[in-house]
């Protein structure tokens, strides 16, 4: 970093912080990249981390190692709980630890979060799509539940466990309901002796009368048609009205409701944006929609604060998707805007976001894209979506090994990532209890306790090495020992 050169701060590496950094990288700024993860986070592939195919690491590299050759970029962890505006601040903390961040220019790219209407609850029992901790849950939850399965002693939790509910059928609930549907028919139908794996039940519920909305009805018909020949039950006009540990309530458009006893469920129903749009709002006066993201000025600047520029998910204009070549396109615009500055040229036009379509995977060798006017499916269409993911990963490294996965996958049914641990589905809820991370590592009186009881313990075990007492008998050994 140079003294004096122009501070560009950029909030999140997702896609629209990752791509904002890289765009600097001949540039005479100071770029600062803050985050609340160490890694630049994959999330079209998530769904394949949580059904076995793919391990974390393929698809989140550390962002330091993608910057590490930009020499004018620094990485922070923290997750930013505050930006002042008026003093150019950006306020971040890990761990109880604060950090404040001075910009020049800044760019929010902060993404968005699940959201579960209003019913936060849901999140205990029905883990969503938006981070590796979710994925790695839920995959603990999946394969788990076919584990457990084949311990249970009644058909009624047979069934329980061997139903998989998946809210929300939009293009993460599709791939996700197509990816266990083929884990029960395929991939672990000969590995189990008391169960019959292929007799799983697989659910996609949505309150929409139809299967991917944005991609039209045709596809939607199509993509339909499709989950059903492999097994599953689509269940449109339904709307969750509760969920446990056990199951959920459906209620559909008659005001009839129904009980679904299933012990994993998948939440891909929304998206909230991030809560940083709160603060920006009560700051600028700018407008907030439903989802929480928040209106910006056609340059992606928020008013009355030409330095400060928002990207991706956060924003409302134009009824832009929140898929993720808003955000590349958008953090590219901004990222050339401040340089335009920088040099005294005349301000871009106004943003304008170039579709390159979207697309979607059913099963293996199935999957929709929509791409202008084009509307494919099938083995075409998948080999597409295969070779635009590769392209849009990070590094070659991680390129090779996916597609070595993929291969593995698609040829023989197996999955290489199929290791499943308590730990996976039970930290997140062991780390609310505790009151978070930080209270675990900064927390009460009781780590005091625990200190100083494991520092006695290990000056009793070097005395007992140096004094040569190990092994030794001698009278009244036992009840010492009984003692300690």
């Amino acid at each position: 970093m140079t003294q004096g050169r122009h501070r560009v701060v950029i909030i999140g590496s997702g896609f629209g912080g990752l791509f904002a950094a890289k765009a600097f990288k001949r540039a005479d700024v100071d770029v600062t990249v803050v985050a609340k993860t160490t890694h630049h986070l994959f999330q079209p592939l998530l769904y394949q981390v949580a059904t076995g195919i793919l391990s974390q690491g393929e698809i989140a590299p550390p962002t330091r190692e993608i910057l590490a050759r930009q020499a004018n970029t620094r990485v922070v962890l923290g997750e930013v709980t505050d930006i002042d505006l008026e003093e150019r601040l950006v306020i971040s903390t890990v761990l109880g630890r604060e950090t404040l961040t001075p910009y020049d220019s800044l760019i929010v790219a902060a993404g968005s979060g699940q959201s579960y209407f209003g019913n936060d609850h849901f999140a205990e029992f029905a883990p969503g799509m938006k981070s590796i901790d979710d994925a790695l849950e839920l995959r603990g939850r999946i394969f788990g539940a076919f584990e457990l399965a084949e311990l249970a002693e009644t058909d009624e939790d047979i069934r329980r466990l061997l139903t998989f509910v998946v809210v929300g059928a939009g293009p993460t609930g599709v791939e996700m309901a197509g990816q266990i549907a083929e884990l029960s028919r395929r991939t672990l139908a000969k590995d189990f002796r008391r169960i019959n794996t292929r007799h799983a039940r697989v659910l996609l519920v949505d309150a929409a009368n139809q299967v991917l909305p944005p991609f039209g009805a045709k596809l939607g018909r199509a993509t339909r048609r499709s989950l059903e020949k492999h097994g599953v039950e689509v269940r449109l006009g339904e709307m969750v009205t509760d969920l446990d540990e056990r199951g959920l309530t459906l209620q559909r458009k008659d005001g009839s409701t129904e009980r679904i006893d299933a012990t994993t469920k998948v939440w891909a129903a929304g998206v909230q944006a991030s809560s940083l749009t709160k603060t920006l709002s009560r700051q600028t006066g700018a407008p907030l929609d439903r989802s929480g993201r928040i209106g910006v000025n056609p340059d992606l600047t928020l008013p009355g604060y030409p330095d400060v520029f928002v990207v991706g998910d956060m924003i409302a204009l134009d009824n832009l998707p929140g898929v993720a070549q808003v955000a590349i396109q958008g953090a590219k615009y901004a990222a050339k805007e401040i340089q335009r500055r920088l040099r005294n040229k005349p301000p871009q036009k106004p943003f304008h976001y170039f579709d390159k379509g979207s697309m979607a995977t059913i099963s293996k060798f199935n999957a929709v894209a929509m791409i202008g006017k084009l509307r494919l499916t099938g083995i075409i269409a998948w080999l597409m979506w295969l070779v635009i993911h590769l392209v849009y990963l990070t590094g070659f490294k991680n390129r090779f090994t996916t597609l070595i996965h993929w291969a593995v996958t698609f040829v023989s049914n197996d999955r290489s990532e199929r290791v499943a641990t308590e730990q996976q589905i039970f930290a997140r809820q062991a780390l609310e209890r505790q009151g978070g991370a930080t209270e675990m590592v900064n927390g009460a009186s009781q780590w005091t306790e625990l200190r100083e009881e494991l520092e006695a313990r290990a000056i009793e075990e070097a005395r007992l090495t140096d004094s040569g007492e190990r092994g030794v008998h001698r009278e009244g050994s036992r009840e010492e020992a009984a003692r300690a």
